[in-house]
């Protein structure tokens, strides 16, 4: 199994993973000099006088400090002029700390200066409704610490750098705000709201920062996100590992170790501050973790995930219909109500236009939003935004030609334009007055910088990536505050959205559907080693989707039942919602049952299935394969779906990992609904369990 000696040293104290004990986060005033933000897991202190610096990150579970010397607080760039934020110190060695050394503190008149700080509760992010099914009502709390600073040369200007630490969570939140009550505007060229001398993960002495890891214990992610991988790393455009040359006992000659990391747009702000105007830079989260080990660390991320966005816990039962009239989305609404489905999605080539504001079209609309909500059935509609072109005088300008093109999709419409900016007001009237429910993005904003300087939404190339997304965030934001789930093919989770593709290659979809379950039970293993089961959605083509021949689609569906069974409870036995793309969900009373019978399982089994996984063995066509949801704190600690790719019947005895569900001695097992058996469990904390998965099929077990 993957238990290192860090897993088994917290089972004699406790693991914040597994025991449920309250650690709560608590701001502590060691000195007049001195306070520490800390909860048990992680700490991090700060000595206040002449001037703030951080000087101490510590894991308490490892007992490991993060960081190797000192840096400033932050750094901004405030027309054209950079300035620092908090104390200096200048060391001669930055390969470690020793408190001492604290007396050397130096504030320059340049430097921002520390005025005092203010202590309260973690609130949420923004007005956050829910009308779903959810694992979770609430985020995380915890205590947030707001230091102030103030400069000389900008009268009026409160500069404040805001921490936030979160109860039971080796997690610490970090963001920078200005507020200006003095006279006159201030132009916002740059803010770097995180500066942090890492502890590196290597000694190389040849090789590039390219080349080296970056340190496995802290993992960043930041509201500043988009590229369409679906992947958070990948994502993430604000953190960067640089190297440090004032660290000259460093072992890598040419001084490349990734050891300071700084969180910043990497093409600056470019925005003017108004006199009563305020700015938020990038909300950035540090997760201090204890292990190498994936799962685990996984686990950590899926917790952070729980407590920073409790919406994208939502996680409904939808179709996504494809329509050409009125009567096919009152059909597809019905076989929701029949089959116990809970809303309905118009997917890409369907007849919905959002963007047409005429009272004819939103009278449409809102008369089949009232249909489905009479029948108890939330519904919602598809719209592309990225990956199209309006014309020359809304697209984005190239930077590099002075024209339209080089965007990431090639042409795309700029956010900041006429066209953008009554695009987001068109989508806000369309929901208002239709009273939908369901809100699916395609192309949304990926970053494009526009060099226009005749648009309304920004002045030219220095601002255009900064406002676009934050055009982009308040359309996300508003609809979230008013209980509009969103699906988007990005990584917009702390900015509203619900739900996320699991990754895919689309064109999988028109191989024949032998392949597809194999395939997509190797996605569904690779994709929720961060996300949680409500984070990401699959998909099943009913229907022909890019090509494929009958082999590939389960049209017509009563000749197709063992398919279609079997993709659905891959799917659902993984918590996952797949997209299940055509003009209905049965054709016949057996193909009803079977819907039936799919989803009453799953809503039976619920609130496991929407729990994490931990992942047994990848599928590969020649043995058996599958996972294990796990919730230490559940009726139901764990629920094992198993599968079998082979035309033989599997029997064997296989080991199951039993940790994570909070089981240390024995566990009750029973197969599918079947009597319970008690395990012993062994010192990987495993049972062994023979089992028998059919040919070319599946079975399950639940753990108790």
């Amino acid at each position: 199994m993957l238990f290192s000696h860090v897993v088994l040293a917290q089972t004699e104290a406790g693991d914040w993973l597994v025991d449920g004990k309250p650690r709560s986060a608590q701001v502590v005033e060691v000195s007049p000099k001195e306070i520490q933000l800390t909860n048990g897991l992680i700490r991090r202190s700060f000595y206040l006088t002449p001037n703030l610096v951080c000087f101490d990150f510590a894991n308490l579970v490892s007992g490991e400090q993060l960081l190797r010397t000192v840096m400033p607080e932050a750094r901004v760039i405030l027309d054209g002029v950079e300035y620092q934020v908090g104390g200096t110190l200048d060391l001669k060695e930055r390969g470690f700390f020793k408190k001492e050394w604290l007396s050397q503190i130096s504030s320059s008149d340049h430097n921002f200066q520390y005025q005092g700080y203010q202590v309260s509760e973690i609130a949420p992010l923004f007005p956050s409704k829910s009308q779903f099914w959810t694992s979770q009502e609430k985020g995380g709390k915890g205590k947030k610490v707001s230091f102030s600073y103030s400069h000389p040369k900008f009268p009026g200007l409160n500069l404040s750098v805001h921490y936030e630490i979160y109860d039971d969570l080796p997690l610490i939140g970090k963001y920078l705000t200005l507020e200006n009550k003095g006279p006159n505007s201030v132009h916002i060229n740059q803010v770097v709201h995180e500066i942090l001398g890492t502890v590196e993960e290597e000694s190389a002495v040849v090789g590039s920062a390219e080349q080296m890891k970056k340190p496995h214990q802290l993992y960043v992610e930041s509201d500043f996100a988009f590229n369409n991988s679906m992947n958070a790393e990948l994502s993430n455009q604000a953190s960067h590992w640089k190297q440090d040359s004032s660290y000259t006992s460093q072992v890598n000659y040419n001084y490349q170790t990734p050891s300071t990391l700084e969180v910043y747009p990497e093409k600056g702000i470019g925005i003017d501050l108004a006199p009563n105007g305020s700015f938020r830079s990038i909300r950035s989260y540090e997760l201090v973790l204890d292990s190498y080990d994936r799962e685990r660390n996984g686990l950590a991320r899926r917790k952070m995930y729980r407590a920073l966005t409790p919406w994208a816990m939502q996680n409904p039962i939808f179709m996504h219909l494809v329509s050409k009239n009125d009567e096919q989305v009152k059909t597809a609404i019905d076989q929701c109500v029949a089959t116990g489905y809970e809303a309905l999605i118009l997917s890409f080539g369907s007849h919905i236009n959002m963007e047409d504001e005429s009272p004819e079209n939103i009278a449409r609309w809102k008369s089949l939003a009232d249909y489905a909500h009479e029948r108890g059935i939330k519904i919602g509609g598809y719209s592309l935004f990225s990956s199209r072109s309006i014309g020359p005088e809304t697209d984005v300008i190239s930077p590099v030609t002075g024209k339209p093109g080089g965007a990431f999709f090639g042409n795309a419409p700029c956010m900041g334009s006429q066209w953008g900016l009554d695009y987001l007001s068109k989508l806000k009237k369309f929901y208002t007055e239709t009273g939908f429910d369901i809100f699916e993005n395609d192309g949304p904003y990926p970053g494009d910088v526009c060099a226009s300087t005749s648009h309304p939404g920004h002045k030219g190339l220095q601002d255009s990536q900064w406002t676009q997304i934050n055009l982009q965030k308040g359309l996300y934001q508003w609809m979230n505050g008013k209980g509009i789930y969103i699906n988007a093919p990005d990584w917009y989770f702390l900015d509203g959205t619900h739900k996320i593709a699991m990754g895919y290659r689309e064109v999988n979809f028109a191989l024949p559907r032998e392949r597809q379950k194999i395939l997509n039970r190797q996605n569904i293993y690779d994709a929720t080693w961060e996300k949680t089961p409500s984070m990401g959605w699959g998909f099943v083509p009913l229907t022909a989707y890019h090509g494929g021949g009958a082999d590939a689609v389960l049209e017509p569906l009563k000749d197709h039942l063992d398919d279609y069974r079997q993709l659905m409870m891959q799917y659902y036995g993984a918590g996952i919602q797949a997209c299940y793309r055509g003009p209905r969900l049965y054709d016949t009373e057996e193909t009803k049952a079977t819907v039936i019978e799919v989803i009453d399982w799953y809503k039976r089994y619920r609130d496991i299935l929407n729990a994490d996984i931990i992942r047994l063995r990848r599928a590969d066509g020649r043995d058996w394969d599958g996972w294990i949801h796990v919730d230490p704190v559940g009726k139901q600690k764990g629920l094992i779906m198993l599968f079998n790719p082979t035309s033989e019947a599997i029997k064997k005895d296989i080991s199951i990992p039993l940790y994570y569900t909070g089981l240390s001695e024995e566990a009750s097992i029973r197969e599918r609904e079947g009597s319970p058996k008690s395990y012993p469990l062994n010192r990987a904390y495993e049972a062994s369990v023979a089992v028998v998965i059919p040919a070319k099929g599946y079975t399950w077990l639940v753990v108790e």
